[in-house]
């Protein structure tokens, strides 16, 4: 008999710590850690049972593991335990129901001594039921008897585990409408029933959540946009609220289903998902920021605030149906006003097919109510559907002849939504199952149409009750037997095998540096040094053979060593592993190489099992390490090739290469290697008759993939790879197309796999001068080609056809051949970068963490002196940071008072605060609930709310005179009167989202820019638009204003120079690898400052004929995100939480006798030790030396220069 309980599993901290970055080993409390599967129970080594989902520990734990130094306070909320389900879909769409809790459980001894965590500390731990039947309230009721037996002070009569046991391998599925089981766990009963087959699907929930946190409209609106299959993004600060409402939606569609990704309750890591060309459905919690995303098209379902907004239009329910399907819900939900005006006393019984309204509290009856209003409304918005089947072979629906039928019956053209819907894949799903199916005779949309033809009550269509169940009692053996009692002060680990506890003793011993790596030396013949120098050769060959052979043996014994061994306690690994280390002449390295090249080339399909791919991986580090040590550069070469072909797969049929692990070699760091290699590669080539650039950019796209497959970081592997192409004197169109290549596939390897722990690299290239924009956008074609094979790939992340995702990669590798590599350096000092001795030493820094946000920081500013100056001096404020969040706060900070910078919160906002500035009195800050707010800055007290905006607010900009410019996503820029609290005018339309904007005080121009690729340009006092600056071709994400200059940074990789007043392109500056997030205009040395995606600062200049890259910075490893430009001060700040200070020293400003590029210039002064955090924005304030980030997890990083100038 099939059982009610598939697996019971506990998740959390395990032995191998990695942050979400992929990062190994703890850093700190307030980072979030990937989840690990602890236990479960069938056991992982039971034949009968399949494994649980894979992915099922990132799913219960969906913003990852973090750690902390308390555990449960009864006075803090947020440490209480946390109930909630969730439902994971499965390639063939079945799904598997989860019941969760949540808590803080201590840090096993073992781990926090390894990894040098503090005592006494806490970390998240996740235990869960999987089932395969929709038991929501079974689930939970369960789950939390064994959490409350856990942690009872009676304790229990036997061991938890032989509960969980018991519970998981004795309590059967009920038959569905017959059994009612009954079983116990310690002294609480617990009972479980099945409804009957014949009635409406199983459906363990309730839908009064639903009901209350839309209104009827959008609860409407939220179910058409699931009938027409659009992509469905659900909004909630609650998890058991995101799962519920998106199953109670899919019951309510029945006797549809939906087709395509359901995922309700989304990874926080997976946030990028919602990009998605396809259909899905998914719920992602509030506090996750999706700023920078696309989101064109989503339906974005606010549950908290009873919104829906979306890009596209949504049609609505047609006439007649929409208002009696809207009546029939407001007499459900609001009985008492709609039925105010009717009769107490009943007419008959033709006005009872329904039970009147009550005000009782809503159950069962209700939900049964509400999916029957559905039904009806299918019944009706169908009627006759089944008369345009044609009984063909196929059986296929006559959409357009239903359409004109219903046309002519309610004198109406075609109704858009109903169009979509017949065509929608959930209705050709239901005409597959219906047609000639066992289905279709417990069809009860057809019933029910039935029953209403003939005037029959529709709740006759539902089975009659069959009487009582029969009761099935699940005994507890051995209950209470001994006597004894078990108690808990955490929840217990299941007792684990030899194999895992040995298994668990390594990981931890390799974490905490205790493992050493085993040397066996073979001896040497005493009797060499007798030998003459042609005996010694004759040896050396026979030896050299022997070896050869050896290894060719034991090669081959290794691959077919059973599921059972252990490779790396084996003879055969053993053995290899001897001869490689104790040869000093390499020949055991290059032979081991030599044996898999020709075993390769001998047919062998190179796939690898777990424990095969674990002791291959560790031979060749060996092999490349020792050939390194003897500079055997072949030897590196040809492991490098041979590592590229050889892989595992997993359970979901991915492939992962050999190669991909031997990243942290030392060799990847040096480009003799790689140059070295092309040299190699270009000799090797047998199509030397072709074009030279091309045979060139052939051999560096090998190189590429090679590096893609080490995982090295872009921008170091764009160095090596720019570096050589430059010596070989390729044009700039195929450095461009290698930029794209290799942007492309690093993408594909991080979506892939996920990122490595990375270091710092370095680039350069040339500024395109373009007078022309057309010319422009061909030299830039591939890299934004790259980019949307990219994004195509990661469709295929979302196809349930698992090969999809293999052959997606497979694809590049046949497109980029194998043989390559390259590295980043250790030290973090960059080839060819030109940083002064002072940007080498350890400088003592001040860093603080500001806490007090409980969500995402979004929105940084700082109050600059400009903004406060008045004629009595600087003023107190000058310096204050001011930071908002998905929490809907806004907070000021002074950094002046250690340990108590917070200085007010600004409370108002219902949506997360995307954009903040000031001046002397003021604060106003623009937010997704589409409002303006402006606060009194020394009161805090709320001024005014400024709403006009159909969108949420991007931009705000505080100006002169009481006066406030703000730009939201519904394409508009108006300026405000504070005094007044009117809009005084809509000075700027786009025809989409406005993501930027400048203005200038001084002149009334504005300019402004977001989705619709052009950069508005708006002379305010005149009152009319100057220019539409064309030439980009994605979306612009920062633009800067100076005098009659505008430069604007794009998402086509690209920056341009633009004249205000001609309305020209003066230039456009390439070569960045990936989406330009900011700009900034120089004014001491008239150069521009670029940051993009790809980690990369590009200082240009003008020059005769054009501008011109002179200098570039790669110690940065991610997005940067600002880019602060004073006159002898420059700031950075990254996503990957890095910082960086630089110096102009003032004695190269006197005069112009200083030779060479003047933004060279610009010097690293300082930069802070990374810590492990993702950063939304940043700061900074020049005049103290002070940068601020603001991070995913709510803390601002402060760091304090301390520069005395």
């Amino acid at each position: 008999m099939a059982r009610i309980f598939e697996y019971f599993v506990v998740c959390g901290l395990g032995p191998e710590i990695r942050t979400l970055d992929g990062n190994r080993g703890f850093h700190g409390t307030g980072v979030m850690y990937l989840p690990s599967l602890l236990d479960q129970y069938p056991p992982s080594n039971h034949s009968l049972y399949p494994p649980p989902p894979p992915q099922l520990p990132t799913c219960v734990l969906p913003a990852g593991v973090e750690i902390y130094t308390l555990g449960l306070d009864p006075n803090d909320v947020s440490t209480f335990p946390r109930s909630y389900p969730i439902v994971l879909t499965e390639g063939d769409g079945s799904k598997i129901y989860v019941s969760c809790i949540a808590f803080r459980d201590p840090v096993c001894e073992d781990i926090a001594e390894a990894y040098r965590i503090p005592a006494n500390s806490f970390a998240d731990k996740c235990i869960c039921l999987v089932s395969r039947a929709p038991g929501f309230c079974i689930l939970r009721d369960t789950l939390e008897e064994l959490f409350a037996l856990c942690f009872s002070t009676d304790g229990s009569s036997k061991p938890l585990w032989d509960v969980i046991a018991n519970l998981v391998s004795s309590v059967p599925l009920p038959t569905p409408g017959k059994d009612r089981v009954l079983f116990s766990i310690e002294n609480s009963l617990l009972a479980v029933e099945v409804p009957p087959k014949d009635g409406l699907p199983h459906a363990d929930i309730s839908f009064q959540p639903l009901v209350q946190c839309l209104d009827v409209d959008n609860f409407l609106r939220l179910f058409t946009a699931v009938l027409l299959e659009r992509r469905i993004l659900l909004r909630s600060n609650k998890y058991t609220l995101l799962t519920l409402v998106s199953e109670a939606i899919c019951h309510l569609i029945y006797p549809f289903r939906w087709q395509h990704v359901y995922i309700p309750l989304l990874f926080f890591s997976g946030v990028d998902y919602i990009d998605a060309p396809t259909p899905y459905m998914m719920g992602l919690h509030s506090g996750v920021d999706t700023y920078g995303l696309t989101m064109d098209g989503v339906v974005v379902v606010d549950l908290e605030h009873n919104r829906i907004t979306t890009s596209e239009e949504i049609p609505p329910i047609p006439e007649p149906e929409f208002s009696s399907l809207r009546n029939e819900i407001m007499k459900l939900l609001y009985p008492n006003v709609v039925g105010i005006d009717q009769l107490k006393a009943s007419l008959g019984s033709s006005f009872e097919q329904y039970p009147r309204g009550s005000s009782k509290p809503w159950g069962e009856d209700q939900d049964l109510q509400l999916r029957l209003i559905f039904l009806k409304f299918f019944a009706s918005i169908l009627g006759g559907y089944r008369n345009f089947i044609e009984n063909t072979a196929t059986q296929v629906f006559n959409a357009q002849a239903f359409l004109k039928k219903r046309s002519r019956s309610t004198n109406q053209p075609p109704d858009p939504m109903i169009t979509q819907f017949l065509d929608a894949q959930g209705f050709l799903d239901y005409l597959e199952r219906g047609l000639g199916s066992d289905e279709n005779n417990n069809n009860l949309l057809d019933k029910l149409q039935d029953a209403i033809g003939r005037g029959q009550n529709p709740l006759s269509i539902l089975p009659s009750p069959s009487g009582e169940p029969e009761i099935v009692t699940i005994s507890d053996s051995g209950a209470g037997l001994s006597g004894a009692k078990y108690s808990y002060d955490r929840f217990p680990s299941n007792i684990r095998t030899e194999e895992q506890e040995e298994r668990r003793k390594q990981i931890l011993a390799t974490a905490s540096g205790a493992l050493s790596s085993a040397s066996v030396l073979m001896g040497k013949d005493s009797k060499a040094e007798s030998l003459s120098p042609r005996e010694r050769a004759a040896e050396r060959e026979r030896m050299v053979l022997d070896i050869k052979v050896k290894l060719q043996g034991l090669w081959l014994r290794l691959l077919k060593l059973g599921a059972t061994d252990d490779p790396l306690s084996s003879f055969e690994y053993g053995t290899i592993l001897a001869l490689i280390e104790s040869d000093a002449e390499g020949i055991g390295g290059s032979g081991f190489v030599e044996c898999i090249r020709e075993h390769i080339h001998s047919g062998w399909i190179c796939q690898l099992t777990e424990e095969q791919f674990i002791a291959v991986k560790e031979l060749l580090k060996t092999a490349i390490s020792r050939a390194t040590s003897r500079n055997d550069m072949a030897t590196v070469r040809d492991a490098l090739e041979v590592s590229a072909e050889m892989y595992k797969k997993d359970t979901n049929n991915v492939l992962d290469y050999v190669q991909r692990h031997l990243r942290s070699l030392s060799i990847w760091e040096e480009l003799r290697f790689w140059e070295g290699y092309f040299d190699y590669l270009m000799d090797r080539s047998s199509n030397k008759s072709t074009n030279y650039a091309t045979l060139v950019t052939t051999q560096l796209i090998i190189v590429a993939s090679h590096m893609a497959g080490l995982g090295l970081l872009d921008t170091d592997a764009w160095y090596t790879i720019e570096t050589i192409a430059e010596k070989n004197n390729i044009g700039y169109k195929q450095i461009i197309k290698l930029r794209g290549f290799l942007s492309h596939i690093q993408q594909l390897y991080i979506s892939y796999w996920g990122a490595y722990a990375i270091k710092v690299q370095s680039t350069s290239l040339y500024g395109l001068p373009s007078p022309h924009p057309q010319d422009a956008s061909n030299d830039i074609q591939q890299p934004a080609e790259a980019s949307v094979v990219g994004r195509s790939w990661v469709q295929s992340m979302f196809s349930r056809d698992t090969s999809s995702r293999t052959n997606s990669f497979s694809h590049v590798r046949k497109w980029t051949s194998d043989s390559g590599t390259l590295a980043p350096s250790e030290n973090g000092t960059p080839r060819k970068l030109d940083l002064p001795a002072a940007g080498q030493k350890k400088i003592p820094t001040n860093f603080r963490l500001l806490r007090g946000h409980t969500g995402a920081v979004t929105a940084l500013h700082c109050v600059t002196r400009r903004e406060v100056w008045d004629l009595v001096g600087d003023r107190e404020d000058a310096g204050f940071f001011i930071s908002g969040s998905t929490d809907c706060s806004v907070k000021i900070w002074d950094p002046s008072l250690r340990g108590s910078e917070l200085r007010a919160t600004l409370k108002g906002h219902t949506g997360t605060v995307r954009a903040i500035s000031s001046d002397r009195g003021k604060v106003v800050s623009g937010s997704d609930d589409q409002s303006v707010i402006v606060w009194d800055k020394q009161t805090t007290q709320l001024l005014e709310e400024l709403k006009g905006h159909d969108a949420q607010v991007s931009c705000v900009r505080m100006l002169s005179g009481e006066r406030v410019l703000t730009a939201a996503h519904d394409g508009t820029v108006k300026m405000w009167d504070v005094r007044t609290d009117t809009c005084v005018a809509t000075v700027g339309r786009c025809s989409s989202a406005v993501i930027c904007l400048e203005y200038d005080d001084s002149t009334g121009i504005l300019a402004a820019a977001g989705r619709d690729v052009v950069a508005n340009i708006w002379d305010i006092r005149a009152g009319r638009q100057m220019h539409k600056l064309l030439g980009h071709t994605k979306w612009i994400r920062s633009i800067r204003m100076v005098g009659d200059t505008l430069i604007t940074g794009s998402d086509d990789w690209t920056a341009r120079m633009w004249s205000v007043s001609r309305g020209t392109c003066d230039a456009v500056l390439a070569c960045h690898g990936g989406p330009i997030l900011c700009v900034e205009h120089s004014m001491s040395d008239k150069g521009i400052i670029t940051g993009s995606t790809d980690g990369l600062l590009r200082f240009w200049e003008n020059e005769e004929g054009g501008i011109r890259c002179v200098k570039n910075v790669t110690i940065h490893n991610a997005s940067i995100l600002s880019i602060n430009a004073g006159e002898h001060w420059l700031g950075i700040g990254a996503a990957d939480n890095s910082m960086s200070l630089f110096n102009r020293p003032q004695e190269r400003f006197g005069g112009l006798s200083s030779a060479g590029p003047k933004m060279t210039g610009w010097q690293l002064y300082r930069t802070p030790q990374k810590t492990v955090a993702v950063v939304r924005c940043a700061a900074s304030d020049l005049e103290r030396k002070r940068i601020c980030s603001g991070g995913r997890n709510g803390l601002l990083r402060l760091w304090d220069a301390t520069i005395n100038i």
